[in-house]
């Protein structure tokens, strides 16, 4: 059995008005015990209210359906009483912009102790021993406990808020968007560290960013959503090499290569919007491959080739042309 399972999960937004949003539609995938997994898409494609559901911190105009199993259990069986007593201590989150994640008027050791002392890992002096050491390993001066948030680069603020989320020694680490507003240099040292965190933790990551080649350079496996789902998943190898739907092959030719000969390729458009119907392939209105079946049939994920799975109509069409 995996780590981390989400099976079949679903998220729905009740609007004002009455009407819903289907912000997840039938998302699973799976981790192993140290692996790094990725969550790849556009802004909107709902990666980062997958996450939000698995962690059970979802607002209240939120419906969940589907089960997230971690160990064997069910972390949406009984809504917070279940996940309550694994959220930070088996499975924490780096969250979107640091400074959001802070509080404002609380020292960073505090902010970094407090889930240790509620949880009670550590309390008072093995606490701050704690919160040094953390502080250490992510590269702050453990002298910096006592400065607060805004005396903090952005940089710094990231580090600390991965020395957060590692307090209570979890399993598995959600880092949504950890690298957003940061330079390119301080990019590639939080993506450094987080993978000599999670080597050195044994730590299961799930990486989501909307940038493939990123996750290329982290993650052993990823999977790429749209419009709420899943449409193309599988090794990094085989999504760099051979990517068997077009929004995949054109989100890595969106990103500047300084290595190739060729230039950027921007993708058209923008993601449907999810609180209306959508007939057909939701990719559709923007792809460069589109033909008949993508007007009125929605493609189904299916294998494509050895652990790689594509929803798209032209692998049909390919399979039944070389039967």
């Amino acid at each position: 059995m995996s780590l981390l399972q989400v099976e079949d999960l679903h998220v729905w937004f009740q609007l004002a008005g009455g009407r819903e949003l289907h912000a997840v539609q039938g998302v699973s995938f799976a981790l192993e015990k140290g692996e790094r997994f990725g969550l790849v898409g556009e802004s909107g494609c709902g990666k980062t209210t997958t996450i939000l559901a698995v962690m059970g911190l979802l607002p209240p105009n939120a419906s969940v359906a589907g089960r997230v199993l971690l160990d064997g259990e069910d972390l949406l069986a009984k809504g917070e009483s279940t996940v309550s007593p694994h959220r930070w201590v088996d499975i924490a989150m780096v969250f979107q912009g640091a400074m959001n994640a802070f509080n404002p008027v609380q020292r960073i050791g505090d902010q970094i102790a407090e889930p240790m002392e509620l949880y009670g890992i550590a309390e008072a002096q093995n606490a701050r021993r704690r919160v040094a050491e953390l502080l250490e390993r992510v590269g702050i001066p453990a002298d910096r406990a006592s400065r607060y948030p805004h005396e903090f680069s952005g940089g710094m603020r990231q580090r600390a808020a991965i020395a957060m989320a590692l307090a209570c020694n979890p399993k598995v680490l959600l880092a949504d968007e950890p690298t957003t507003a940061l330079d390119v240099m301080v990019q590639a040292q939080i993506l450094e560290l987080l993978v000599a965190l999670a080597n050195d933790f044994g730590l299961a990551l799930v990486l989501v960013t909307h940038d493939l080649p990123i996750v290329a350079q982290v993650c052993g496996r990823a999977a790429v959503m749209y419009a709420g789902e899943i449409i193309e998943a599988g090794p990094m190898d085989a999504l760099y090499h051979d990517p068997r739907h077009p929004y995949t092959r054109l989100l890595f030719a969106a990103t500047p290569d300084l290595y190739g000969s060729g230039g950027v390729i921007s993708i058209p458009g923008a993601p449907p919007r999810l609180d209306r119907a959508i007939v057909g392939c939701p990719f559709r209105p923007r792809c460069d491959s589109a033909f008949g079946p993508c007007d009125s049939i929605r493609p189904q994920l299916v294998r494509v080739g050895q652990d790689q799975a594509a929803a798209c109509h032209l692998n049909t069409v390919v399979r039944e042309a070389t039967v």
